[in-house]
């Protein structure tokens, strides 16, 4: 039996699991978050929270980490400091031991475990938004810029539109609709100008605190709120985008057929996943939506798996979509 290891870093906590390649999860857990991007440690935080999860997760599996027959990262940030790049592989590297592995962004776990591996696309629309997808063993990645002049479509966008137009109604360049009372008890707004103390001041800003909003908008929209469900249609808009330039650079023939999965909190949100479904067919029929098969950890493993030139066999894959 050869077992794969595939780690799936987060902002809030890295994830990982051990995958036998006849379908069966040995082990998994849940580790500290290794996003080193903003630690005082750097790249070595890498190194420290890997180094004490890999060889938990291994034991638990009834292994050592020598016997794992290859390992995928897919870790937060991976490639958008292009100078760190060789430092994180390399804390990888230490934390493993051998040199039986590859590093890669983060979103590349989601289109693995949403797909089993197999070419297409997975767009992810959470606090960021993001697409990544491969055909015939190529790769691409669009989306993901970050909040200040990027992630359309995501939590944070839709939220951040939807402060927007809490301003104006409350100033009345809108009229007013159920968003206003939806923000206004979710804040505990005193007055309406309190919302300058709460997202500038308490918050700082904070990305997740903003993003996380964005549920207030879809509720708006539920009841009837004009600008908010205007700003869910365009986020659906701005998702189909994403996936419409990646499907253009992977190169896939006029008439082929597209997979196509998703995952993050937007998209769970009937108001952005139906019209983002509905208006992707319409631009190209042959995309094949598919609802998300495998967690990221999972997806992590199989693409271990797949580079050490041994994917799962469709048997395999089977017993793994059954547990």
């Amino acid at each position: 039996m050869s077992a794969y290891l595939g780690i799936d870093g987060g902002g809030t906590k890295t994830a990982l699991c051990v995958l036998s390649d006849e379908g069966e999860v040995l082990a998994s857990t849940v580790a500290p978050s290794c996003y080193y991007l903003f630690s005082p440690e750097g790249p070595a935080l890498v190194e420290r929270v890997l180094g004490v999860a890999v060889p938990e997760v291994c034991a638990a599996a009834g292994m050592a980490v020598d016997a794992v027959a290859y390992v995928f990262a897919g870790l937060p940030a991976h490639g958008e400091v292009s100078r760190d790049v060789p430092a994180v592989d390399a804390a990888v590297g230490a934390a493993l031991g051998h040199a039986r592995y590859a590093v890669a962004n983060d979103t590349v776990c989601a289109w693995a475990g949403s797909l089993a591996g197999a070419d297409g696309i997975n767009v992810v629309s959470g606090t960021g938004s993001i697409t990544y997808g491969e055909r015939a063993g190529r790769g691409v990645r669009v989306g993901g810029w970050g909040e200040a002049f990027g992630d359309e479509g995501s939590g944070h966008w839709v939220a951040v539109r939807g402060l927007q137009a809490f301003t104006k109604m409350a100033d009345g360049r809108l009229p007013p609709g159920p968003l206003l009372d939806v923000l206004r008890a979710r804040l505990g707004l005193g007055t309406d100008l309190d919302l300058v103390d709460v997202v500038l001041n308490r918050w700082q800003r904070d990305r997740r605190e903003v993003a996380a909003l964005s549920r207030e908008v879809v509720a708006a929209a539920e009841e009837g709120d004009a600008a908010a469900a205007a700003i869910l249609s365009d986020a659906a808009d701005e998702l189909v985008e994403l996936v419409e330039a990646t499907r253009r650079r992977l190169g896939f023939a006029q008439g082929e057929a597209v997979p196509v999965s998703w995952s993050g909190g937007m998209l769970s949100a009937a108001l952005v996943r139906e019209p983002f479904l509905s208006r992707l067919r319409a631009r190209y029929p042959g995309y094949d939506a598919r609802t998300p098969l495998h967690p990221p950890v999972v997806g992590a493993a199989l693409h271990a798996a797949q580079l050490a030139g041994a994917p799962l066999s469709a048997e395999a894959l089977q017993r793994l979509a059954g547990q």
